[in-house]
């Protein structure tokens, strides 16, 4: 299993919100980088970087706080938050990004999305599949579309991209465990999918059910910052 830490960034600050509140906000660092390299010294390979501001205001924000970590750490980036245009999506890349993770522009821009993945391959695009009750989210979770989950990815999954993050909000930094069952029946729809299981991990039995269960990767942000989970026994699962 491949274990992911994440960053969120309002105002350059790494904080964490609840089901996506940005109302809720809790800052736990002031710098990102000095975050990214504990991980990086920690052994993780793998950074999940958001930009919650670029979510909200529909384009990138914290593009300087990318540059930053993939000048200064070995760590593959993906980035994800306000990408909707190609000059988004190119800086990010620019500034160092290993892959992007696009969620409302593939449900409100699909034939954009779909140039992106002929351009750039699809293994470089991670499909963000934020659900309420199986049903999409877009713009930083603030508006719930009605759109299936199901139906969703596998329209993106019959044109190349294996790459999903689906995130449950109802579970995301509840610390209450991941949304397992869906998972699972999400494993069972799509057999080769890399799926990266995202929200409501709460300590280190999580992550080994999750592996047990067969998903290929997590990401995992609160657990980490409210010290529910230690970086070493994290990285020894890797």
């Amino acid at each position: 299993m491949t274990i992911i830490p994440a960053i969120d960034l309002i105002d350059g600050n790494c904080v964490r919100l609840t089901k996506g509140d940005y109302a809720s906000k809790k800052i736990y660092h002031s710098d990102p980088l000095e975050v990214a390299q504990q991980f990086e010294s920690a052994g993780f390979k793998r950074l999940h970087l958001v930009d919650l501001d670029g979510a909200k205001a529909g384009k990138v924000i914290n593009l300087s706080v990318l540059e930053r970590i993939c000048s200064n750490t070995s760590l593959k980036v993906d980035f994800g938050g306000g990408i909707k245009t190609q000059k988004d999506l190119s800086s990010v890349f620019s500034a160092g990004a290993h892959q992007v993770t696009i969620g409302s522009l593939a449900v409100k821009n699909p034939p954009l999305l779909k140039e992106w993945i002929l351009e750039y391959g699809a293994e470089k695009i991670i499909l963000g599949a934020d659900v309420n009750n199986k049903k999409i989210a877009v713009n930083g979770w603030l508006e719930t579309s009605n759109i299936d989950l199901f139906k969703f990815i596998h329209e993106y999954y019959n044109l190349g991209i294996r790459h999903v993050l689906c995130t449950d909000i109802s579970k995301d930094g509840m610390l209450a465990g991941p949304a397992f069952d869906l998972y699972n029946e999400l494993m069972d729809s799509f057999t080769d999918l890399q799926l990266i299981a995202s929200g409501g991990v709460s300590n280190i039995t999580d992550v080994i059910r999750l592996k047990d269960n067969g998903i290929p990767a997590v990401v995992i942000g609160k657990a980490i910052y409210e010290e529910r989970i230690g970086l070493k026994e994290l990285s020894a699962l890797c």
